[in-house]
């Protein structure tokens, strides 16, 4: 069976002692002294948040000005796995703007090259959602709920965490001093996410996209892990150990002519995934943008105002606990 959202809290609150009753209305999730306020002012900061293969990972912290605490949003770049040249700083405009909403917003490099293959950023994207659990009073920020948003192959990274949280192969980093603050999504947010990496793959090649063609294949090189690795094919093998947090998916569609103008992934596989993950309990929302392309949140524009518009509606309803 798969965890829904409501034995996911209980689970959480099992493992974490946090609560003196137990799983009652009152959820890890619904909070009703957190809400998005803004405009706010924001304040940039780069701090070191991992260390793993001989190298240190850096944060950038996006902190509202204000008493707080805030609710706090872990934001997961791109870069199809492999491509180094992408770094945290691929979503500064859409961070600036949720930050000034009254949101900590924390987006995080990980291991992300030609020389690391999963779960290598399976991993350093699970470190990365209980460092900044156990990190949130630092930075004005409430450690529940815990938002986790990713795009593209960050959006795959995301979404393998958020299902399959407690893995032992992704969460094998341990935290210093001993912390074991939890890595359970309590909502997550994914644009254009690579959510079936086979058919995705496909898809790209039969658009004459060569490129994530092979990087794919250079991500997965490992015998069988791009079967492992796929949250599609996790909810289709019906994964006893999988979660179920709410979801908002945002993916470009067709535009008014019927074409799509994203040749990395289609409104197909997404709307395949949505499908299954209502079949096994979740709760998902889909938004299909007409005409956007791949990585649309990345600049200013129409269409990263569509998406800030729906990823502001979701969280305030997470965090009424709606």
């Amino acid at each position: 069976m798969f965890f829904s959202s409501s034995a996911r809290r209980c689970y959480s609150v099992i493992l974490l002692a946090l609560t003196l009753f137990g799983c009652t209305q009152t959820s890890v999730r619904s909070s009703p002294t957190l809400r998005l306020t803004g405009p706010l002012a924001v304040r940039a900061q780069d701090v070191d948040y991992l260390y793993v293969g001989g190298k240190t990972f850096k944060a950038t912290v996006y902190q509202p000005d204000g008493t707080g605490p805030f609710p706090i949003l872990l934001d997961v770049h791109g870069g199809a796995w492999v491509r180094d040249e992408i770094t945290r700083s691929e979503h500064a405009a859409m961070d600036r703007a949720l930050a000034a909403t009254g949101i900590v917003v924390v987006a995080v490099d990980y291991r992300q090259s030609a020389v690391h293959h999963y779960p290598d950023s399976v991993a350093d994207v699970n470190y990365a959602m209980r460092w900044v659990r156990a990190n949130a009073p630092t930075f004005n920020g409430a450690p529940y709920p815990l938002g986790v948003l990713g795009s593209s192959s960050g959006g795959h990274l995301v979404l393998l965490n958020a299902l399959r949280p407690l893995e032992p192969k992704y969460s094998a980093l341990a935290l210093p001093e001993g912390a074991r603050d939890s890595a359970l999504a309590d909502y997550v947010i994914v644009t254009y996410p690579i959510a079936d990496p086979l058919a995705r793959r496909a898809y790209s090649q039969e658009r004459g996209n060569s490129a994530p063609v092979k990087n794919t294949d250079m991500y997965f090189s490992l015998p069988g892990s791009i079967l492992e690795g796929n949250p599609q094919l996790i909810l289709e093998r019906r994964d006893n150990s999988a979660f179920l947090p709410p979801i908002l998916l945002l993916q470009g569609g067709a535009d008014d002519a019927g074409f799509v103008k994203d040749t990395n992934v289609s409104p197909a596989i997404q709307q395949r995934f949505a499908t299954t993950y209502r079949a096994a309990g979740g709760k998902i929302q889909l938004e299909v943008l007409p005409g956007a392309p791949h990585n649309f949140v990345n600049e200013p524009g129409p269409d990263l105002d569509r998406a800030l518009a729906l990823i502001r509606l979701f969280i305030e309803a997470q965090l009424a606990g709606r």
